[in-house]
């Protein structure tokens, strides 16, 4: 009973911690320059496979073979998935005029586990020239590694009556390593615009009478690598647009009456309203409402898009009033004014 009474006493303390709470979180929608920058002038863009299968995967002993065999189709269609999902999505954006796959191309293939020495810009130019394009998409290396656990455990079966019995079993599990690796060459201004390495992992289990039994149980591992694969392609691809995401902000919502009416007016998305309630305090004679009003004011001026008023305003919160929130603010603002101008900047190219 002490323990029970102790718990809801641990409950009530958290939910009026909750009550108490003098700010709100909000989310809203910002868009972030691209990682990766490639001029308005680059119309053809050639993708390049310097990556070869591995020379096998190393499992139990058992089966060791198959692994090993699989190992190898893993990595070309994994590989073959993600240049494939990089020329579609670098398509989807109808940005660039030719977008093509460059085949037999020997002497830039490498087939290391690990980042390798960038091409040389004589190669580069050579490719670039042969083919038409102005940019090379390089898979740099691809590589899947797998690892595998059994652990003797029971299944059931039906016996020759049709009665399922318990027998013993092998339970095996793979845990296969997606290693890949990108690199973005311009032969223009001699520059390598990205170079991204990914590390993805899958989880693959099956059930058998023995280990050849229970690796046939793992029906979908291929189609999972390939799956994956195809995802980290049309990711990458990505990298060259700008991105929306979510932000959250932090407002205050206590401290007057009319910040509890604001609060309710925010919940019901009548922002502007709930800014009006806000304007008003900014003026109060105690300095730390005020602080509060002008922090808000930053924020619905965020919302509304005027950058400069909120870093104004979130300015005017910590350096009149020392809203401690409010010096935090100022750094967010000041980073978000920098990322458009970067937005900006790349729009305009």
């Amino acid at each position: 009973m002490k323990t029970l009474n102790q718990l809801f006493g641990f409950a009530c303390i958290g939910l009026l911690l909750a009550s108490c709470s003098a700010t709100n979180q909000l989310t809203m929608s910002a868009v972030e320059p691209a990682p990766v920058h490639i001029a308005s002038d680059v119309q053809h863009i050639g993708i390049i496979n310097r990556s070869l299968p591995a020379e096998g995967n190393h499992g139990i002993d058992t089966i060791d073979k198959i692994l090993t065999a699989e190992g190898k189709n893993l990595d070309k269609h994994g590989a073959e998935a993600s240049l494939a999902s990089v020329k579609s999505e670098l398509e989807r954006l109808q940005r660039f005029d030719k977008v093509a796959i460059l085949e037999d191309l020997p002497e830039v293939r490498k087939g290391l586990g690990v980042l390798p020495a960038a091409l040389t810009w004589d190669q580069v130019d050579k490719i670039c020239e042969e083919h038409d394009v102005d940019v090379l998409f390089s898979l740099a290396y691809y590589d899947t590694n797998t690892k595998a656990s059994v652990q003797a455990t029971e299944m059931e079966i039906p016996n020759p009556v049709g009665i399922k019995a318990k027998v013993p079993a092998v339970s095996l599990t793979l845990r296969t390593q997606i290693q890949n690796g990108w690199r973005i060459y311009d032969p223009a201004t001699k520059e390598i615009l990205d170079e991204y390495s990914f590390n993805n992992n899958l989880v693959n289990s099956g059930q058998g009478i023995n280990p050849m039994k229970a690796v046939k149980a793992i029906m979908n591992r291929k189609e999972a690598v390939v799956e994956t694969s195809s995802h980290i392609g049309d990711y990458y691809a990505r990298r060259i647009t700008p991105q929306s995401r979510r932000v959250t902000r932090d407002y205050f919502v206590k401290g007057t009456d009319k910040f509890e009416i604001a609060m309710r007016r925010a919940q019901s998305g009548k922002w502007d309203s709930a800014a009006e309630l806000w304007k008003e305090e900014v003026s109060n004679p105690d300095g730390k409402i005020a602080g509060r009003a002008c922090y808000n004011m930053a924020i619905i001026n965020e919302i509304n898009g005027d950058l400069d008023k909120a870093l104004d305003w979130a300015q005017r919160s910590y350096s009149d009033y020392d809203t401690k929130e409010a010096l935090r603010y100022v750094n967010i603002l000041k980073y978000r004014m920098a990322q458009n101008r970067e937005l900006k900047r790349q729009l305009a190219k």
